[in-house]
């Protein structure tokens, strides 16, 4: 049986993966009770179990398969995979959101197209062309979820998170660096500082990750003061505006303020460093 099976990489893919540890804990499970859950195909291809399969294909372990006749397409499929996944315990929040956002682009690809069809369809009729090529082509037309995901409360309704949660996670999606949504894929990173950080050139986040997650999280601190002050500042000249008469007509924008305000703390952080790393030297030359 399980010669027949056909494992796609990008159907593997398409969830993010366990950590070791959850991989060895469920390896520890099978091991002890046997695979208990059902693998779900496709015909002939893997879609969900791709972790039991592989762990019973390594120590020669019996599974039993079941199929699922309700896909029509490899979008059936992921949304399957996205509405499974959405609903177990064990997927963090950001996996939730980064889910949920996948399934509103399939919904949103497949009323485009519906609307597309239902148009095409139109105009046939209009034309007094054969009723059945109208018939055909709204038949062709992939079935559209009830759930639109077209607002944020929806969303955040699908992957039971807040909508502020998402609206980090959309930040996260669109800017971050690839070192940022690794720290929040380890639990290193909260979402609202990702968030924070995500807003910063991939350049400035790729440097403040070369220290780690606390790198990132010092980054984060000093941004989220700058802003602070920028907010301070204004409250103070909408209270104040006589003290401000003489600014400027064209004053810098909070953004440009916050960045500069962001590489002047960088630079005291790297002279903190150097005179740090100078009195260790110190240290070391007076023990020997």
């Amino acid at each position: 049986m399980s010669a027949e099976i056909t494992v796609l990489p990008e159907l593997k893919a398409y969830i993010d993966p366990l950590t070791p540890d959850e991989h060895d804990a469920l390896e520890r499970s099978i091991l002890a009770e046997g695979c208990r859950d059902a693998l779900v195909l496709w015909g002939n291809i893997l879609v969900d179990g791709h972790n039991r399969y592989g762990i019973c294909q390594k120590h020669g372990l019996p599974f039993q398969t079941v199929q699922n006749t309700q896909f029509a397409s490899m979008e059936d499929v992921h949304l399957w995979m996205i509405d499974q996944h959405l609903g177990r315990r064990s997927v963090s929040d950001f996996q939730r959101g980064v889910l949920a956002l996948r399934k509103r682009e399939i919904i949103a690809q497949r009323r485009a197209t519906a609307a597309t069809a239902v148009q095409q369809a139109t105009q046939h009729d209009a034309a007094d062309d054969p009723t059945e090529a109208s018939q055909a082509a709204l038949a062709s037309v992939p079935k559209v979820p009830d759930q639109a995901l077209d607002t944020r409360e929806a969303l955040a309704r699908a992957a039971r998170l807040s909508p502020a949660q998402v609206k980090h996670i959309e930040t996260i999606q669109e800017k971050a660096a690839p070192e940022l949504v690794a720290a929040i894929k380890n639990g290193e990173l909260s979402l609202s500082t990702a968030a924070v950080l995500a807003k910063l050139p991939v350049a400035e986040q790729q440097t403040a990750a070369q220290d780690g997650a606390q790198g990132l999280k010092e980054a984060a601190k000093r941004i989220r003061q700058a802003q602070k002050v920028a907010r301070q500042e204004k409250a103070s000249q909408a209270l104040n505006p006589a003290e401000h008469d003489d600014a400027p007509p064209h004053a810098p924008a909070d953004t440009q303020a916050l960045q500069a305000r962001i590489a002047t703390l960088e630079e005291e952080n790297q002279r903190l460093r150097l005179q740090v790393q100078t009195l260790q030297e110190l240290l070391a030359e007076q023990g020997q």
